[in-house]
C-alpha cells in the first residue's frame, strides 16, 4: 500500500482505533453495531459542510451524498457461472469466449467436469495437469472454478458396440483390483451397458482413497469455489434413472461415502448433486454439505428444495435443468418454461448464492443476448450486495487533539448471507487516489454472520495530537472504503476484491465518497 509522508511524520496515534495499520491483531468488532432497521433511505443528505463552535472545540461535519452503482457488479464466491472445462475455453478460437461472448462479464467463477479416470490412472496415481492448466487459466482471469468429477456419463452410449471407454469413467484399474461391474440398458436408446456396482468394496475404497488424494491436493486451495462430491450413478448426480439394471447403494453406503468426503475436506464447500433428496439431503447438511441442483427453472419445487440448505446457513447452487433453448419448449405439464419472470422468481426463492447459467456452452451466450439488462441487474441480487446507505465523518478539533470519527451504515441487499471473512478498511486519500494514512482500524466480519436483508453500522475513528497535521482536514483529502477477503491482502498493497454497490467505485475497486 503506498503511503505518503506528510511533514516526514504519518499521524497514528490512537484513540479507539488507530489511524494506521499495524502488524498485530488491528481488527475490532466493539467498533461495529448490528441492527435490523430498514429506515435508512438510499441517497444520504448531501448537506454542506457544517462547522460549529464550543468550549470543546470545532466540529465539522461531512455528509456523503450516496447512490447505487450502474452496470453489471460481480463480485467473489457467489453470481453466475459459465462453461469452463479445459483452457481451450479461453483460445481465441473458440466461439463462445471471453473476447465474443458478453456474458463472461458476469461471471466469478467457472464450472465443468473432470474424469476420474484420467484424472486417476493407476492404484495410487494421479495426474493433475490438466486441472492445473484449467485452474491457473482461470485464475489468470481471476476466475475460481467449481469441480465436478465423473465416475460415469451415458451420454457417450450409442449402442451395444460402444466402447466401455467411451462411458465409464471408474479407472480401469479399480476392475483389476476385483471391483464387480452390472450390465444395464440404457433407456434412451436401449443399448446394454457396463455399469460399476456402486457398493462394490473394492469401488467404494478407490472413490474413498481419490477423495482422500484430491482433498491432500486441493482442500482450501483459493482457486476452487466448490466440489460436488459424484461418487454414484449417472453423471455422479446420485441417481440411476436412464439405467435399467442398475441400483442405488444403500443409504448407510451413500452416508459412510459423505463421512469420508467430510472428514477429508476441512475447508473447501462441498455440494451434493441434484438427485439426493430425502434423508440423504439432511444427513449432507448435518455434515456442512450444500446442495446442488441441476433441475433449476424447468422442476416444479427445485427452489423451495433448495431453501432447506439456506436455513442450514449454506450457499445453494443450481443449474438449468437443460439448454436454454430447450427450456423455451416447455408446455409447463411436466416442465416449466423459461421465462424472464420465472428466472427472477426461482433465484430469489432459492436464495442462490452459485448459479450454472447453462448446459451447454451456447446457453449463456443467448441468455445474456436476449436479456443484458437483467441478466446485469441479476448480479446485484445473487448471494451478498454491499450498499452503503449512509456515511458521514466528524471532525472536532480541540485545544489538545484533533478526532476523526466516519460512521457507515451498510446495507446485504442481496438475497444471501456473505460466506467469507471480509475485513472492511477506511483510508484518508488525495485528490489522486494516493493512500495518506489509515482511518482508524480494519473491521472484521465474520463469515455467514452478515446476512441478507442486514443492515449495519460501522465506525472508524482516530485521534491526532494538536501539534501534528489532521489529514482529514487537509483540502482535497477524501475517503476511500475498501473490502478485502484477508487482512493479509491489505497490508500487503494488494487491490480489493470484493466492490461496495455504489457509484464511485474507483479502477482500484474501492470505493471513493463524495460529498
Amino acid at each position: 500500500m503506498k503511503r505518503i509522508s506528510l511533514f516526514g511524520i504519518t499521524a497514528c496515534f490512537a484513540l479507539g482505533l488507530v489511524a494506521c495499520g499495524d502488524d498485530g491483531n488491528s481488527t475490532n468488532a466493539a467498533n461495529e453495531v448490528s441492527s435490523s432497521s430498514e429506515s435508512i433511505t438510499l441517497e444520504s443528505s448531501s448537506s454542506d459542510e457544517i462547522t460549529s463552535g464550543s468550549a470543546s472545540g470545532n466540529t465539522t461535519k461531512i455528509a456523503y451524498t450516496l447512490k447505487p452503482f450502474k452496470g453489471p457488479l460481480p463480485n467473489p464466491h457467489k453470481g453466475f457461472t459459465l462453461l469452463t472445462e479445459g483452457a481451450w475455453n479461453f483460445v481465441p478460437e473458440f466461439r463462445y469466449g471471453p473476447d465474443k461472448n458478453g456474458a463472461w462479464d458476469l461471471i466469478t467463477y467457472g464450472s465443468g467436469y473432470q474424469r476420474w479416470d484420467e484424472l486417476n490412472p493407476g492404484k495410487g496415481v494421479y495426474d493433475w495437469s490438466v486441472l492445473e492448466d484449467l485452474l491457473n487459466v482461470l485464475q489468470e482471469h481471476g476466475l475460481g472454478y467449481a469441480l465436478r468429477v465423473f465416475p460415469y456419463s451415458p451420454w457417450y452410449i450409442t449402442g451395444n458396440d460402444t466402447p466401455t471407454s467411451e462411458y465409464d469413467w471408474t479407472p480401469d484399474w479399480v476392475y483389476e483390483e476385483g471391483a464387480k461391474k452390472d450390465f444395464a440398458i440404457f433407456q434412451d436408446n436401449g443399448a446394454r451397458a457396463q455399469v460399476p456396482r456402486w457398493d462394490d468394496p473394492v469401488y467404494l475404497k478407490a472413490a474413498k482413497d481419490f477423495a482422500t488424494a484430491m482433498a491432500e491436493k486441493y482442500d482450501g486451495d483459493p482457486r476452487l469455489e466448490y466440489i460436488d462430491v459424484r461418487t454414484f450413478g449417472e453423471w455422479g448426480e446420485w441417481h440411476v434413472s436412464h439405467l435399467d439394471g442398475s441400483d442405488m447403494p444403500p443409504l448407510k453406503v451413500q452416508k459412510e461415502l459423505l463421512d469420508h468426503y467430510a472428514s477429508v475436506f476441512k475447508k473447501t464447500l462441498l455440494a451434493l448433486p441434484s438427485d439426493a433428496y430425502g434423508e440423504i439431503y439432511t444427513y449432507a447438511l448435518s455434515l456442512g454439505i450444500t446442495k446442488r441442483d441441476d433441475g433449476f427453472i424447468g422442476i416444479p419445487g427445485t427452489a423451495d428444495s433448495l431453501v432447506r440448505a439456506y436455513e442450514a446457513g449454506l450457499p445453494t447452487i443450481a443449474e438449468n435443468i437443460g439448454s436454454y433453448e430447450r427450456m423455451l419448449t416447455f408446455d409447463d405439464r411436466e416442465y416449466k418454461k423459461w421465462t424472464p419472470e420465472r428466472w427472477v422468481h426461482e433465484i430469489t426463492t432459492a436464495h442462490l448464492t452459485y448459479y450454472v447459467l447453462e448446459q451447454e456452452s451456447d446457453c449463456g451466450f443467448k441468455i445474456y443476448s436476449e436479456h443484458k439488462d437483467l441478466a446485469d441487474s441479476l448480479t446485484h441480487v445473487i448471494g451478498y450486495n454491499f450498499m452503503v446507505q449512509q456515511a458521514e465523518l466528524l471532525m472536532v478539533t480541540g485545544d489538545k487533539e484533533a478526532t476523526n470519527t466516519l460512521n457507515i451504515t451498510v446495507k446485504n441487499t442481496g438475497i444471501a448471507p456473505c460466506f467469507f471473512d471480509i475485513y472492511m478498511v477506511a483510508e484518508l486519500v488525495n485528490g489522486e487516489g494516493e493512500v495518506l494514512e489509515q482511518l482508524g482500524k480494519t473491521i472484521k466480519v465474520s463469515k455467514g454472520t452478515f446476512k441478507d436483508e442486514m443492515v449495519r453500522d460501522f465506525t472508524f475513528a482516530n485521534s491526532v495530537p494538536a501539534r501534528l497535521t489532521n489529514v482529514a482536514a487537509l483540502p482535497g483529502v477524501s475517503v476511500a472504503l475498501s473490502i478485502y477477503e484477508s487482512e493479509e491482502a491489505f497490508k500487503s498493497g494488494k487491490n480489493p476484491t470484493v466492490r461496495f454497490d455504489n457509484d464511485g467505485l474507483q479502477a482500484n475497486n474501492k470505493l471513493l465518497l463524495k460529498p
